[in-house]
């Protein structure tokens, strides 16, 4: 296996979708009662793309309309731009707009390395599980005047948390981490 390079950063890159329509998951109501959570009746969407540096839980966030490989091509180029000079080590799964030719062949031009994780393992990825901690505490049950405003939310919530909140969140600090021997 190839070794990372000394100056090489090393990123978990994943995406989320939010929707205006929330998640119906925590809600409650009295036994016998129907929960009651006031909805607009419309459903738009946007995508959150983020990272995280399992060394330092420094993030990266940027949103798009959809997931379409422009807008991850976009994601990669501000990558490149956060960090000057460093080769980029990035590890992610393997969703459509990761995987087309033009999005490999930018990476490789941008000396973007990309590392695929192996299908259905979303647990190894520390950006996929501070999406779920967003979408369990942010989103869920919960019904924004407009996604942009829930955007700005996610947004905020992801930079509130200190570094090592958002790597304890991210399972990158627990004993069992899969990388463990990568971020000490």
């Amino acid at each position: 296996m190839k070794l990372m390079p000394p100056r090489a950063v090393g990123l978990f890159e994943d995406e989320t979708i939010l929707r205006l329509l929330p998640e119906i998951r925590r809600a409650w109501s009295l036994h016998g009662q129907q929960a009651r959570i006031p909805i607009t009746g419309q459903n738009a969407k946007c995508v959150l793309f983020g990272t995280l540096n399992p060394r330092t839980g420094h993030r990266i966030v940027a949103r798009a309309p959809n997931m379409k490989q422009r807008y991850f091509q976009r994601f990669l180029r501000l990558l490149r731009q956060s960090y000057p000079g460093r080769q980029i080590w990035l590890v992610l799964d393997k969703a459509s707009c990761h995987t087309t030719p033009k999005t490999q062949a930018l990476a490789k031009s941008l000396d973007i390395i990309l590392i695929w994780l192996p299908r259905q393992w979303s647990e190894l990825n520390g950006m996929d599980q501070l999406w779920k901690e967003l979408k369990a505490n942010i989103s869920a049950n919960l019904q924004y005047r407009t996604i942009e405003q829930h955007a700005d939310f996610a947004q905020r919530w992801l930079f509130s948390l200190s570094n090592t909140e958002a790597l304890r969140k991210a399972s990158v600090l627990s004993q069992d981490f899969w990388l463990r021997s990568f971020v000490q």
